[in-house]
């Protein structure tokens, strides 16, 4: 199999049909050995019913239906388990993005060695009210990840098929996945200007509130791919730290009375001083953060590998 196409889609039946005869037109021209595989993220629509009469036209049109939302992340994660091919597509099912960008994608894939090639939608028909706090979201996790790519939430993507079956995609994690397959190693990731069409029915399936889940994406993005195996090293190295402070501030006041005591000089009682209970607590709060680093590691070693949806029909397999 050369290339699988995974569209995860909420309520999207309208678009379905050309779009499904469009990829079909693109991929037969290229002569690829190709799938689509559907991903209905809980439609409440009559959206898989078209899924079904696609795939009876066309057994490469697969179709995944989950029994309830799980969001864009589930969608991903179960398409790229599912996935046989070299080179792994990603795209929306609204007619945002066009299929007649996969081929330029596959060769960056095949031919150039790209691990992952992100889509840049570099002139984008969408109000200010999305694309200004897009930007600003990209240009801060440019500077996070250290990765110079301009739309990281761009659902138009290629992965080669090692980098689809070595990372996890969970939460809302989908709008860092360039972060993430960083993360686990694979470092040839580059962008490529994209056409972002008008979206033609339906409406968006995502509100202001995804600005605010995807800044804190971000920041825990950013600690589980530095301490996601490792918390002690995090919650260890600051706890110690604020113990060994506070240790030494009770030291040096408790030393200090005993020097004005021997010196005949007037001292106040280690425990009559503010600065005590700022060390106390400084030791406490150590002690608390050491914990937590090892319950972290203990939860790290035993915790599954991979999330699990419930699904509740696959079709295109036996």
């Amino acid at each position: 199999m050369q290339v699988s196409v995974v569209v995860p889609l909420l309520n999207e039946e309208e678009s379905l049909p050309e779009l499904a005869a469009w990829l079909k037109r693109v991929m037969d021209a290229e002569k690829y050995a190709w799938e689509v595989i559907f991903i209905d993220d809980g439609s409440t629509d009559h959206s898989w019913n078209v899924i079904t009469s696609l795939y009876k036209e066309d057994s490469r049109f697969t179709g995944i239906r989950f029994r309830r939302n799980y969001g864009k992340s589930a969608a991903l994660q179960t398409g790229f388990q599912h996935a046989k091919g070299r080179v792994v597509i990603t795209m929306d099912a609204d007619l945002q993005d066009s299929p007649d960008e996969i081929p330029a994608l596959y060769n960056m894939i095949t031919k150039d060695g790209y691990d992952l090639v992100s889509g840049w939608k570099k002139r984008r028909h969408d109000p200010l009210s999305k694309t200004i706090p897009s930007r600003f979201f990209n240009g801060v996790t440019r500077r996070m990840s250290g990765l110079p790519l301009h739309d990281f939430n761009c659902g138009l993507k290629a992965y080669s098929g090692d980098v689809v079956k070595n990372i996890e995609v969970y939460g809302e994690m989908h709008r860092y996945i360039p972060v993430i397959a960083k993360a686990a190693g694979f470092s040839r990731i580059t962008e490529k200007i994209v056409e972002h069409r008008a979206r033609q029915y339906g409406t968006t399936k995502f509100g202001l509130e995804r600005f605010v889940n995807g800044f804190l994406d971000l920041l825990s993005i950013s600690f589980v791919s530095r301490f996601g195996k490792r918390p002690m090293h995090l919650f260890g190295t600051i706890g110690t730290l604020s113990f060994l402070a506070g240790g030494i501030i009770t030291v040096w006041l408790i030393f200090l009375k005993l020097y004005r005591m021997y010196n005949d000089i007037p001292f106040r009682q280690v425990t009559d001083q503010p600065l005590f209970y700022i060390a106390l607590a400084a030791v406490i709060v150590g002690v608390q953060l050491f914990v937590a680093g090892f319950l972290g590691e203990l939860l790290g070693r035993n915790a599954p590998d991979k999330n699990k949806y419930l699904i509740q029909q696959t079709l295109g397999e036996e």
